[in-house]
Parts: structure tokens; C-alpha cells; sequence
């Protein structure tokens, strides 16, 4: 049961993956048996939040510097237009509500979007720290209820009643 914790928490910290891909993994009995929800949850919510800070101060800097560079330069460039790209499409979109905009871009689970591009976006457009730590924890917050319900199946049986 420790390997399984330790998995999701290792999997929540996993760019593009992070708390989205680690929720089904821990309900699921691809490790045995799913893991209790509210620990599980909130060993995904420290997994993911825990590389927000340095991404917020050294991620920038780092893929700059690296942007250039022979064998990493192209990722890394991948890496600086996705940031910039998440930046601007949250402040055309957002206007005065740019954390708002924030938390419903990290807090929405589609591919892209988690904390760590939201982080990175919130870094490249200057936005204040503590404002966007908040922003980006709300929205992980919120993706972890969305992939919770939808891996326990909430989703397929309100559409089931729907139809």
C-alpha cells in the first residue's frame, strides 16, 4: 500500500501527467486495492503543488538559459511557447479576472492545463506568488473532485439517467 502512495505522489509531481493521471491510478486495482479517497487525494494535492514554487521562480529562468542549447533546446522551447502561449490565451481571455481565469485553467482537467503549465503561465506574465500558489491549489483542488468523480464513474451514470 506504501508503493502505491508513493506512486501517486510521484505521479502527481509528473509534468502533463500530475494529479489527473494519478487520481484513477490510485482507485484503480492496477496495484492492488484502490487507495481510501481522501488520502489519496490529498497525497495527489501535495504531489502536484509540490513543484509550484520552483517553477514559479527558477522555471523560466532555467528553460531561457537552456532554450539555445544542443541536445535541450528544443524541448525547451516547446516548453517556453506552451508557457507563453497558456499566458496570453489566459489574459486575452480573463481580463480583470486573471486568477480566476487561473484556477479554471488549472482546475479544468483537459490535456495541457495543470498546475505546472498554469504555474509556468502565471510566472511568464509576472502575476503575483502568493495570489497564483492560491489560484493554481483551488484548481488542483478542483481537478482532483472532477477525475474523482469521473474514475469513480459519476459522470457515465448522470449521462446514463440523462439519456
Amino acid at each position: 500500500m506504501i508503493k502505491k502512495y508513493l506512486l501517486v505522489f510521484l505521479v502527481s509531481m509528473i509534468p502533463l501527467i500530475e494529479l489527473r493521471g494519478a487520481v484513477p491510478i490510485g482507485l484503480s486495482t492496477l496495484l492492488g486495492d484502490p487507495l481510501p479517497l481522501l488520502p489519496l487525494y490529498l497525497t495527489c494535492i501535495i504531489g502536484n503543488m509540490l513543484p509550484v514554487p520552483i517553477i514559479f521562480f527558477f522555471a523560466r529562468k532555467v528553460l531561457l538559459w537552456g532554450a539555445n542549447k544542443k541536445f535541450i533546446g528544443k524541448f525547451f522551447r516547446f516548453c517556453i511557447e506552451k508557457g507563453e502561449k497558456g499566458g496570453k490565451k489566459l489574459q486575452e481571455t480573463a481580463g480583470p479576472g486573471l486568477y480566476f481565469a487561473l484556477f479554471l485553467f488549472v482546475g479544468i482537467p483537459l490535456p495541457g492545463t495543470g498546475a505546472w503549465t498554469g504555474t509556468l503561465a502565471a510566472s511568464f506574465l509576472d502575476m503575483d506568488f502568493k495570489k497564483s500558489v492560491i489560484a493554481v491549489m483551488a484548481g488542483v483542488i478542483l481537478a482532483g473532485i472532477i477525475m474523482g468523480l469521473a474514475s469513480a464513474g459519476v459522470f457515465g451514470a448522470l449521462g446514463a439517467m440523462i439519456s
